[in-house]
C-alpha cells in the first residue's frame, strides 16, 4: 500500500480537497481519487472528508492507495478485431452484441475477458479489476471504435484527452424521421431518470454537462443517416440526445421504438482519434459500416 501525506499551506487555503490530490498526485485518476475518498482512503487531520472539502491552512491531508485487487475476470480465448496496436494501447473493433466488461448477467464472453487473454493480462489497473484497461465504453448493442490502455500512464494520458473533449468520437446512426436542420448541437446535461434507474434521461438535477453535433449525411424517407460527435462522453448520450429532439435512434427499444428484424439500436461508434500518450502524435481510425447496418440501410434506400 502506497501512503502520501501534504500539509496546506496558505496557498491552498480555500482550495476543494480532490483539486490539491489531482495536482500532487498526477498518476492517479480523478475517478480513482474520488474512490479513494469515498471509502475512506483520504484524511484530514485524521478523519475522513468528502470530496468538496475546502482546505485550511495547516490541514494534514493523508492519503493512502491500496494495492491492485487480484484479477477474478477470467481470460477467455475469443476472437476480437484489432484495428491498432502498440506495447501501451490498442484500438478494438466490437461487434455489436458484445459487453464491454463483466457484470450482473454477463459474468463472461466479454471483450475484458478476450483482452485479458490476448493482452496476457497487461492492461490498465485503473477502473479496477472488473473494467481493466477501459478507457470509455460504448453499449453491448452498439458496434465500433473502442480504446484500451494498457499502462496506467496511457489511461490517465487518455482520460485527460476525453475531458478537456480533445479525443475525437464520431458515430453512424440511422434516426427515425427527417431532421429541420441539416446540422445542430444538443447541449442539454445527462444524469439518471428518477422514474426508472436503469435509464437515462435529460435533466437539471443529479446530472452532468453533455454536448453532441450532429450532421444529416443522407435523408432515408422517413428516416435520416446521421453523424453524431460527442464533446463529452455520459452514458448512453447520443441514444438519450437523439431522443430528446425527437429522432430516436432506430431499433432502440429504450429510449424509442423496437424496429422488425434489428436488436437493438442502429449506432456505430466510426471514427476514433486520440493523441499518442507516448509519442505525442495525433492518430485517428476509421471502421467501415458492419452488415447488420449497410442492410438496414440498402432496405430504407430501397422504401
Amino acid at each position: 500500500m502506497e501512503h502520501f501525506t501534504f500539509i496546506a499551506d496558505a496557498e491552498h487555503v480555500g482550495i476543494r480537497i480532490d483539486k490539491l490530490l489531482s495536482s500532487e498526485l498526477k498518476d492517479v485518476s480523478r475517478s480513482m481519487l474520488q474512490k479513494l475518498t469515498e471509502d475512506g482512503n483520504v484524511l484530514v487531520n485524521g478523519s475522513r472528508i468528502n470530496k468538496n472539502y475546502k482546505l485550511k491552512k495547516g490541514d494534514e491531508v493523508t492519503v493512502e492507495i491500496p494495492e491492485p485487487q487480484e484479477l477474478q475476470v477470467v481470460a477467455q480465448d475469443i476472437p476480437i478485431e484489432i484495428v491498432y496496436e502498440d506495447e501501451s494501447l490498442l484500438v478494438v473493433n466490437k461487434p455489436k452484441g458484445m459487453v464491454v466488461h463483466p457484470a450482473a448477467g454477463n459474468p463472461d464472453g466479454t471483450l475484458v475477458n478476450a483482452l485479458l487473454y490476448h493482452c496476457k493480462g497487461r492492461l490498465s489497473s485503473i477502473n479496477g479489476v472488473i473494467r481493466p484497461g477501459i478507457v470509455h465504453r460504448i453499449d453491448k448493442l452498439t458496434s465500433g471504435l473502442l480504446m484500451v490502455a494498457k499502462t496506467d500512464k496511457a489511461h490517465n494520458f487518455l482520460a485527460e484527452q476525453i475531458k478537456q473533449h480533445s479525443f475525437t468520437r464520431e458515430y453512424n446512426a440511422i434516426c427515425v424521421g427527417r431532421f429541420k436542420e441539416s446540422t445542430g448541437t444538443v447541449d442539454e446535461p445527462i444524469g439518471r431518470s428518477k422514474f426508472d434507474r436503469k435509464k437515462m434521461c435529460v435533466t437539471y438535477q443529479n446530472s452532468k454537462e453533455a454536448v453532441t453535433h450532429y450532421e444529416v449525411i443522407e435523408e432515408l424517407g422517413q428516416y435520416s443517416l446521421v453523424r453524431f460527435r460527442l464533446e463529452t462522453g455520459r452514458t448512453h448520450q447520443i441514444r438519450v440526445h437523439s431522443a430528446f429532439i425527437g429522432h430516436p435512434v432506430l431499433g432502440d427499444d429504450v429510449y424509442g421504438k423496437p424496429y422488425k428484424g434489428l436488436d437493438g439500436q442502429c449506432l456505430h461508434a466510426k471514427k476514433l482519434g486520440f493523441i499518442h500518450p507516448d509519442t505525442g502524435e495525433y492518430m485517428e481510425f476509421e471502421s467501415e459500416l458492419p452488415e447488420y447496418f449497410t442492410k438496414v440501410l440498402e432496405k430504407l434506400r430501397k422504401g
